[in-house]
C-alpha cells in the first residue's frame, strides 16, 4: 500500500485492461478532501466513483429535494419510520459540521464538483440507503428492530452536543456502520448489511461499469473502512456482477408470523367481546369501554408529546380504538391525515427541515418533522394501548368466570 501526501491509504489495482485507485477517507476530514482534489486534478483518470447511491447524492448536491416530497405518501406507503431515521442521521451530521467546522461528506463532494468541471463521468457505486437499512433490519431478530430504530433516532435527536471520540471513531471507519452501531445490541448483526454486502455491491459495480464502459483510469473515492473489502472482492472477481448487484438489492421475503400477530390480538380482543356480552351486557360494554379508553388516551397522549393539533389529538383517541382492530390502517396514518388537513407544512418548513431538525426542539417547530413525530407516537401508543387492553380484557374474562 502507497500513501498520499495526507496520509490516506491508496490502493492501485489493475482489472481487465482497466487502472482503479481506491482512495480511503475519512468522511470527517479536510485532508481527505484536499487529496481528492489533487487527484483529479493529476488529469491521471477518466472517471470517478463515490460512495453514494442516487438518494443520498441527490441529498448532498440538493438538499432542496425535500421541498418535493409528498408526506402523505411517504406515510401512506409505509416510508415514515425510514424518513426520520436519515433525517436523524442527516441532523447528526448537521450538529459536527457546526460543533466542529467539520463539513461530513467533504471528500465526496469535492470527488463530485470536480469530476464535472473536468467534464469526468460519476459513477454512483454504493447501494441504496433504504435497501441497505431494510437489509439490516431483516437481518435482526423482530424484538431488536424496534429497539434499533428509536434508540438511533433517540440518541441522534436528543443530544445537542457530539462527543469529540465519536468523531475519531467517525475518522477510523464508516459512518452508517459508526451511527448504527452505537445503538445496536450486537454489532455483528450490523457487519453483514452495512459493510460487507456493500463492499460486495461496490466491487459489483465497479466492475459492471469498467465491462459495459470500458474506463481505463477510475478514481474511486470510498469510506477507509471499505478499502481493505472492497480491494479483496475486485481482485477476486466476478463472474456476472449484474447478477450480483441484483442478489444485493433484492430484499429477504418477509415472515409470515410476525404480520398474523396483530390479526390474532384483533381475534382475540373480539373474542373477548362477545364472551362478555354472552355472560352479561353490563360485563361486554364494560370490555368495550376499557378498550376505547386505554387504546385512544395512550394513542392521544402519544399525538399530545408530539405537540399535535387538540383535533388531531381528539382524532387520535377516536380513531385509534377503530383502527386497532384493522391492522390493515394505523392509527399514525389517521392522526397524520388529520394533521397534515389542520396544519399544512409550508414550503418553508420543507426548505428549513435540515436546519431544524438538527436540534431537539426544531423537531417540534417544523411541521414536517412534526407530522413524522405524530404519525410515529401515536402509532406506538396506540400499539402499546392494544396490548395493554388486551391483556386487561384476558384478566377481567378470567376474574368473571
Amino acid at each position: 500500500m502507497t500513501a498520499s501526501r495526507a496520509r490516506e491509504p491508496i490502493e492501485n489495482l489493475h482489472i481487465d485492461d482497466s487502472k482503479v485507485t481506491l482512495l480511503g477517507t475519512a468522511h470527517v476530514s479536510q485532508a481527505s478532501a484536499e487529496t481528492v482534489q489533487r487527484l483529479i486534478e493529476s488529469g491521471d483518470y477518466q472517471a470517478v466513483a463515490v460512495e453514494l447511491c442516487p438518494s443520498r447524492y441527490q441529498a448532498l448536491v440538493a438538499p432542496d429535494h425535500l421541498a418535493r416530497m409528498d408526506l402523505m405518501q411517504v406515510i401512506r406507503q409505509g416510508k415514515a419510520a425510514m424518513v426520520t431515521a436519515s433525517l436523524a442521521m442527516a441532523a447528526y451530521q448537521q450538529r459536527i459540521a457546526e460543533q466542529f467546522g467539520i463539513e461530513p461528506g467533504a471528500e465526496q463532494r469535492r470527488a463530485i464538483e470536480l469530476a464535472e468541471v473536468h467534464d469526468l463521468p460519476l459513477l454512483l457505486i454504493d447501494r441504496d440507503i433504504g435497501i441497505t437499512l431494510r437489509r439490516t433490519a431483516a437481518g435482526l431478530p423482530w424484538w431488536k428492530r424496534w429497539t434499533l430504530f428509536t434508540g438511533l433516532l433517540l440518541s441522534l435527536i436528543s443530544r445537542e452536543k457530539v462527543e469529540e471520540e465519536e468523531i475519531e471513531k467517525l475518522k477510523e471507519g464508516d459512518i452508517l456502520e459508526t451511527t448504527f452501531a452505537e445503538f445496536a445490541h450486537d454489532r455483528q448483526d450490523l457487519y453483514r448489511p452495512l459493510i460487507e454486502e456493500r463492499d460486495q455491491y461496490m466491487a459489483a459495480r465497479l466492475l459492471q461499469e469498467i465491462r459495459d464502459k470500458g474506463h481505463e483510469d477510475i478514481l474511486a473515492v470510498v469510506g477507509a473502512g471499505h478499502l481493505k473489502g472492497l480491494k479483496a472482492n475486485l481482485e477476486a472477481g466476478m463472474e456476472d456482477p449484474r447478477e450480483k448487484i441484483r442478489e444485493l438489492e433484492s430484499l429477504p421475503p418477509p415472515s409470515r408470523w410476525p404480520k398474523l400477530i396483530p390479526w390474532l390480538v384483533v381475534a382475540l380482543v373480539v373474542l373477548g367481546f362477545a364472551i362478555g356480552f354472552r355472560r352479561s351486557p353490563e360485563l361486554g360494554w364494560e370490555l368495550v369501554g376499557n378498550w376505547v379508553f386505554i387504546n385512544g388516551t395512550l394513542s392521544a397522549i402519544g399525538a399530545a408529546l408530539a405537540l399535535a393539533h387538540p383535533l388531531t389529538v381528539l382524532t387520535a383517541f377516536v380513531a385509534a380504538p377503530i383502527t386497532s382492530l384493522n391492522p390493515t390502517i394505523g392509527a399514525g396514518m389517521v392522526t397524520a391525515a388529520a394533521e397534515l388537513w389542520l396544519r399544512k407544512p409550508r414550503v418553508q418548513d420543507f426548505h428549513e427541515l435540515r436546519h431544524d431538525t438538527s436540534r431537539w426542539s426544531g423537531w417540534w417547530k417544523n411541521r414536517v418533522s412534526r407530522t413524522l413525530l405524530i404519525f410515529l407516537f401515536s402509532t406506538l401508543g396506540s400499539a402499546v394501548g392494544t396490548y395493554v387492553a388486551g391483556f386487561l380484557i384476558a384478566g377481567k374474562l378470567a376474574g368473571a368466570h
